[in-house]
């Protein structure tokens, strides 16, 4: 991409989700009301613009924990799940006061991991926040941290903007954080700044590096999740710029192109489908392939035959999400059997033309047709 037209994923955008981060919106889990009222001053302008705009916002734990008197986001998961209870009211009333200012209406979401691993739940996701994004509505997306637990979290609103990217079919990503963007070195206060990454074309060992840890207290992410989000959301063609949400005009600047930030260039998009695959569904079992079937899914884009896989683990039903593995537990791919695990079991190894013979049935030559498989790069 020529550097005069590396910005144009920016002006050319039409979907766009904007992140903000909990230190952009708080102080001390104090609402910064001057900054609300700007995001949604910039964001109404955007909607004017004939583009459509999902926010997805921190600060509920922040906010309904200086509510309840604590200088931090509490010390348990039930303690921050009341501290998220309270604080996603006022959160979103905020919100609603801004907004109704310019005449716009906000619509609350909240999602957790397991809502959006299931695929009917995913697909019942999109199509509320289309008909919101239809309906000229400004939908507020948060994790729902009052249900949610370790094991089913997003764990930080960078991931749950990358899901939402894919769940809406984004053009871009913006991420609002403290910090300007991505520096070669993390930025240590009384010391020279160090310089500021313009551009990333690829997430390389180098520039994961360069990313270290969070400052807020009551920040989940640093900026290792936001490197994931911008991987994540090259992978559903989307490109993510990743900048200082206390900028006037921020958004503004983005969509003008102006080279604000780190803009991370969108990569070969990835159905939405192999991407919710590849990245957002729980899977139910393993199969373990050989080498030769191995080298025809990532080389050759082949289907999975019944001759290639060697074992079976776990139990799992026809179109339940499952991973391929090497003999030495490296993940190859994930896809969606057209076969359940008893099954596989009994026809593992088999010639294509047995399937029949052995089962009595055939649903087809395929243990994972190509089309319901993604293969994934280490």
């Amino acid at each position: 991409m020529k550097s005069q037209n590396v910005r144009e994923c920016q002006t050319k955008a039409k979907k766009i989700v904007v992140k903000v981060g909990t230190s952009t919106l708080t102080r001390d889990g104090k609402p910064r009301a001057q900054k609300f009222g700007k995001l949604a001053e910039s964001i109404s302008r955007l909607l004017e613009a004939d583009r459509e705009v999902v926010l997805v916002s921190s600060g509920a734990v922040a906010m309904g924990s200086q509510t309840l008197g604590w200088s931090g986001p509490g010390k348990s998961i039930p303690e921050k799940q009341a501290a998220a209870a309270i604080g996603q009211i006022e959160l979103v009333e905020v919100y609603r006061r801004r907004f109704a200012k310019f005449n716009k209406h906000v619509g609350q979401v909240l999602l957790t991991r397991s809502g959006l691993e299931d695929r009917e739940r995913f697909l019942n996701a999109r199509h509320t926040l289309q008909t919101l994004l239809r309906l000229g509505t400004i939908p507020i997306v948060n994790e729902n941290d009052t249900v949610a637990t370790e094991e089913i979290r997003f764990g930080d609103n960078d991931n749950l903007s990358s899901a939402i990217v894919n769940l809406v079919g984004a053009d871009l990503l913006v991420i609002l954080t403290d910090v300007d963007g991505l520096y070669e070195r993390r930025p240590v206060p009384g010391q020279k700044k160090s310089k500021l990454i313009s551009l990333v074309e690829h997430v390389t060992p180098e520039i994961e590096a360069a990313a270290k840890g969070s400052a807020s207290a009551f920040a989940q992410g640093g900026m290792i999740t936001k490197l994931e989000a911008a991987k994540s959301a090259a992978r559903s063609g989307a490109a993510t710029v990743l900048c200082n949400g206390r900028s006037d005009d921020i958004l503004e600047r983005i969509v003008a192109g102006d080279e604000v930030g780190t803009l991370f260039l969108p990569g070969p998009k990835m159905s939405s489908r192999k991407h919710w695959l590849a990245f957002t569904a729980s899977t139910h079992g393993t199969l373990v392939i050989d080498s030769g079937a191995a080298t025809a899914l990532r080389t050759t884009g082949s289907s999975l035959l019944p001759k290639g896989v060697l074992s079976v683990e776990g139990q799992f039903g026809i179109g339940e999400p499952i991973v391929c593995t090497s003999q030495n537990g490296e993940e190859i791919a994930r896809g969606l059997p057209a076969y359940g695990a008893d099954e596989i079991r009994r026809i593992k190894g088999c010639p294509t033309g047995e399937i029949t013979g052995v089962l009595g049935y055939s649903n087809g030559d395929e243990i994972i047709h190509r089309d319901d498989l993604v293969t994934l790069d280490h």
